[in-house]
């Protein structure tokens, strides 16, 4: 256990009851029983480029809660990596532009910060896990320095006593010898390590929200289950919530509370995970999970692909962005674009002008 401060989780989580579900008029989708941390409205953003607008998140909505995973999944493109960025006020301006929404984490709008305001939330009380932390390490610095500049820019701490908790932090994620480790450079370590050393940067002030932008893509399978069970025993221990941000629909079913599907930047479906997994009613969520291969299904059976490719961003279909690959595509599908809308549960939403007839037939199967 890092000392000086795991105690932090301990009396401050949880604290709110049944007032702050995710009922309202905020995410939905999620389980709302601890304190609400995070309520995103209708988040759009856009890039200006040489060849045109590119509408890269169409109308996010979604609820985060003390304690929650929420899992955000879609192709690549979907604007999954975007949303959060945009949220964390990492997305250069120009191109990027916020054309709409908020983002209330605690009260306080996200997006109408000032970066000296969001340099002091950022790594405080709201982290981010990069995708590839090859790249998001510094490869001329040590790890422990890296870990330990995050405690003395918002904790104050001296280089001691910064290094001293890196070493604790990297015992805490599971890398062996951490005394010794925290002496050496990103590239001496393995994959799975630097995403170990990733996690203990982001977690070193015991931060609300942990943001996992794909945590385990290029890991092998062993190596995905080690690094995802330090998240969430991390998780437990600080009593934080996670943002997790990934195309494994493996992943989602054993780690998340509640999922947020996406496509051509826009949310399709949204719920829980029996909600989603079990009374699908979006045809891009089927489609996704019909391209899972199943361990109850014989050995012949097919995986079916979803057939075409994601729309350009820049041009994105009228009517439902999906209908050009969907199989139950009619006529108003091609004109009518279908809002986000309760389909059966009291937290399941999904963009469809059929979603009842599909949640229907996917709790029958």
């Amino acid at each position: 256990m890092v000392a000086s401060g795991m105690d932090k989780g301990m009396t401050g989580g949880g604290t709110t009851g049944s007032g702050t579900t995710g009922s309202g008029t905020g995410g939905g989708g999620t389980t709302g029983s601890g304190e609400l941390l995070l309520s995103v409205q209708d988040l759009q953003v856009s890039f200006a480029t040489a060849a045109g607008k590119v509408s890269a998140v169409n109308g996010v909505s979604f609820d985060v809660h003390r304690g929650d995973v929420l899992a955000i999944v879609g192709e690549s493109g979907s604007g999954k990596s975007v949303s959060m960025l945009a949220l964390m006020g990492l997305l250069p301006k120009p191109p990027a532009v916020i054309d709409g929404g908020q983002a209330l984490w605690k009260g306080r709008d996200l997006l109408s910060l000032r970066e000296r305001e969001m340099q002091r939330l950022r790594g405080k009380e709201i982290s981010m896990i990069f995708q590839d932390p090859l790249s998001a390490l510094n490869p001329v610095h040590r790890v422990g320095r890296q870990i330990g500049e995050v405690m003395r820019i918002h904790e104050g701490l001296s280089k001691r006593q910064a290094l001293r908790r890196a070493v604790e932090l990297l015992d805490l994620v599971g890398i062996p010898q951490p005394s010794r480790r925290v002496n050496a450079y990103p590239h001496e370590f393995s994959g799975g390590m630097r995403q170990r050393v990733m996690i203990a940067m982001a977690i070193a002030c015991q931060p609300d929200l942990v943001i996992a932008d794909e945590p385990t893509t290029a890991l092998d399978v062993t190596v995905q289950a080690q690094v995802l069970e330090v998240l969430m025993s991390i998780k437990d221990e600080i009593d934080s919530a996670i943002v997790l941000i990934t195309h494994d629909l493996g992943v989602v079913a054993g780690l998340a509370d509640s999922v947020l599907v996406m496509y051509a930047g826009s949310p399709v479906e949204r719920g829980t995970v029996d909600e989603v997994y079990y009374r699908t009613a979006h045809p891009y969520t089927e489609g996704l999970l019909a391209s899972l291969p199943r361990m109850d299904a014989d050995g012949r059976a097919e995986l079916t692909p979803i057939p075409g490719s994601p729309p350009s961003l820049m041009h994105i279909p009228s009517g439902c962005p999906f209908h050009p690959r969907c199989r139950y595509a009619q006529d108003v599908c091609k004109d009518d674009f279908p809002e986000l809308r309760w389909v059966t549960a009291a937290r399941h939403r999904a963009a469809c002008h059929f979603a009842e007839d599909l949640s229907l037939v996917g709790a029958e199967q």
